[in-house]
């Protein structure tokens, strides 16, 4: 899974495109969360187009990996990679998301949209799925790696502790966790909220390895991936630390986006700008 430089920056510029269409889609929608998605967007930038053994034009591959988004209100970065990574029309997320009778609901729906292995709203749920995915995977003899996208906040959350108990004890090497870990939930900073610290030591405890890698390096993070499907012999975390709102510098740290969308209009139109300039630092010449 070794990565070139030249793949490296490919991948960075489809994360920006994520981006662009992240800030359309819920402009477009009205509603929604947008510090997360963005925060978000180079990791799964990453698993779509590099690190995930899938097939868009035939998505219920039995052989596929499977990746379980357990922090489903961030769905947004998922249905805009898979757009981009050719599994619906990009044009159909951006004007369709959350809207009434649309497959592109505000939390995942499994039976709406092809590959996607759960449906996800309560937070807390999704590593006990995974893990559960990964045990009978390895019960089948089968090879495929199943990887868990978990939000730091929903750290809180009991079953989280007892999914990750079961799969340090039955030694799940087929599955790697990942905990975005961008210190914001709903009701403020993470560590003001109820505190986390530290999370290396207690995923240690539980049998895991652990990875901490910067959620933004997409060479660092596709490396923590490769490391963690060499590891046979227990489940791998990796914490990415990563920063919420990613690219557009007022939202950026501000809880009070978490879930808040751009206005449609100036604001989504100065996001866009923000997001097309890398912050101011290149220049564009007109924006759509």
């Amino acid at each position: 899974m070794n990565i070139t430089d030249d793949k490296v920056q490919e991948l960075e510029e489809i994360a920006m495109d994520v981006r662009e269409t992240i800030v359309r889609m819920l402009a477009e929608a009205g509603s929604g969360h947008l510090a997360g998605p963005l925060g978000m967007a180079d990791m799964m930038t990453a698993f779509y187009f590099h690190v995930l053994e899938h097939k868009p034009d035939e998505p219920m591959w039995d052989d596929r990996d499977r990746l379980i988004l357990s922090n489903g209100h961030t769905v947004p970065v998922r249905y805009a990679v898979m757009a981009h990574a050719g599994y619906f029309p990009i044009e159909d997320i951006e004007n369709n998301l959350r809207k009434l009778g649309s497959p592109y609901q505000g939390h995942p729906e499994r039976t709406e949209i092809p590959a996607l292995e759960t449906t996800s709203g309560p937070l807390g749920s999704g590593l006990g799925q995974a893990a559960g995915i990964a045990y009978g995977a390895q019960m089948d003899d089968r090879d495929f790696h199943v990887y868990c996208q978990m939000s730091d906040g929903e750290q809180d959350a009991g079953n989280i502790w007892e999914s990750a108990m079961f799969a340090g004890a039955n030694q799940l090497g087929n599955l790697t966790g990942v905990i975005d870990r961008n210190n914001i939930q709903i009701n403020g900073h993470t560590e003001d909220v109820m505190p986390l610290e530290e999370l290396v030591d207690k995923y240690e405890a539980f049998g895991w390895h652990v990875i901490e890698v910067d959620g933004h390096n997409i060479e660092h993070f596709v490396d923590a991936c490769e490391q963690a499907k060499a590891i046979y012999e227990d489940p791998t975390l990796i914490l990415a630390h990563t920063i919420p709102g990613k690219g557009i510098d007022e939202i950026e740290f501000d809880p009070g986006w978490h879930g808040k969308p751009p206005e449609k209009g100036a604001q989504e139109k100065a996001f866009l700008q923000e997001l097309r300039t890398l912050e101011g630092k290149i220049e564009a010449s007109h924006l759509d």
